[in-house]
């Protein structure tokens, strides 16, 4: 039997991620407290939405490294979201931003939902944590390779990516970053 999901699964098409840049479309992101907040709700800043798991150890380092960053250029209009989607994650979330002092909204999803607007399909291996950097218009300028980019799952990329992005205006569309060309299959 799990030979034959196996070859169903190796049989359909891999779904590309979606190219960037590209709106980024509403996302609600249920919080542990009962309330949502909405994505579109931070336009005008610099958004990292992370999709993490609660249990990984690179998920929280990048939250805590998220959340000097936060610290560092928050007053500058930059956001990070986090949102969990591993088992129990609702249930998880709350004891993972006390253990670890995350300074920003984390909130948790089912896996679908995420999937879904990643662009990945749930068959397709993918590694946590997932980054989308969305520019001050709401633009998805940047993200994370399914299979993941080491380059761009580190401190100095995020750096280089909140710097570019909090020059630019809300109002006015500037041309696309080199960050943005960072696609699946890329490797850069």
């Amino acid at each position: 039997m799990a030979a034959a999901i196996l070859a169903v699964a190796a049989s359909l098409p891999a779904l590309a991620i979606p190219p960037v840049p590209r709106p980024a479309g509403e996302f609600v992101i249920p919080m542990p407290d009962g309330t949502q907040k909405l994505l579109t709700s931070f336009r005008g800043k610099v958004v990292c939405l992370a999709f993490i798991s609660t249990t990984c150890p690179h998920c929280q380092h990048a939250s805590q490294v998220l959340t000097k960053l936060y610290q560092e250029y928050g007053s500058k209009g930059f956001q990070p979201l986090a949102v969990a989607f591993n088992p129990m994650a609702k249930m998880l979330v709350p004891d993972f931003v006390k253990s670890l002092n995350v300074a920003f909204p984390v909130g948790a999803a089912e896996s679908d939902a995420v999937f879904q607007y990643l662009g990945i399909s749930p068959l397709e291996r993918s590694v946590v944590p997932q980054l989308l950097w969305i520019d001050r218009q709401g633009e998805i300028r940047s993200q994370t390779p399914a299979m993941g980019d080491e380059k761009m799952l580190g401190e100095p990329y995020w750096r280089s990516m909140i710097e570019a992005l909090i020059k630019e205006p809300a109002a006015a569309r500037k041309p696309v970053h080199h960050a943005a060309k960072h696609t699946a299959g890329s490797g850069a």
